[in-house]
């Protein structure tokens, strides 16, 4: 029984887990799977933003005339869902797995260069935020299109393009 208590008084005093430790590990982190993780989470949330775009497009075609969105919002909401899905979820998906698996599969216990990937997700992740951001501001986000396609690049469809 003595003995127990004289462990327990010499062993170190356990460090307190501490409120914001967890979410600054993980913003700071340079393993891999953390980083895929991050990539996969953050694509998955601009998948479902691009999801309720796409319900938003649904909705206004369901019957002629306006219900929920003007022409020019219309436009933008064509024209960011394109650039989300693209460019902030399907791409990112894959850097996201690419993150996860290629270093388990090729027997690396990490990346070559792991604060230069974990800068390349911050890049992604306040590039794409400022790109979304875009309808926040009072003219609102890019209405240009997406691949500048007939007919809805002419110029009663797309008045604003060059």
């Amino acid at each position: 029984m003595e003995s127990n208590t004289v462990a327990a008084a010499l062993a170190p005093p356990r460090a307190g887990r501490r409120p914001g430790l967890a979410a600054v590990r993980w913003l700071t982190t340079t393993d891999h799977k953390t980083i895929g993780t991050l990539y996969l989470v953050t694509s998955f949330a601009f998948f479902c933003i691009g999801g309720v775009m796409a319900l938003f497009m649904r909705a206004e075609l369901a019957r002629p005339g306006t219900q929920i969105m003007s022409n020019e919002q219309f436009n933008q909401a064509f024209t960011m869902h394109g650039t989300i899905m693209l460019l902030m979820f399907a791409t990112p998906l894959f850097a996201g797995f690419t993150n996860w698996i290629m270093p388990l599969q090729i027997g690396a216990p990490d990346v070559a260069f792991p604060r230069l990937n974990m800068f390349a997700y911050w890049l992604y992740l306040f590039g794409s935020l400022i790109a979304v951001g875009g309808f926040l501001t009072p003219q609102g986000a890019a209405d240009f299109g997406w691949f500048a396609y007939s007919p809805l690049s002419d110029a009663v469809r797309s008045p604003g393009i060059g």
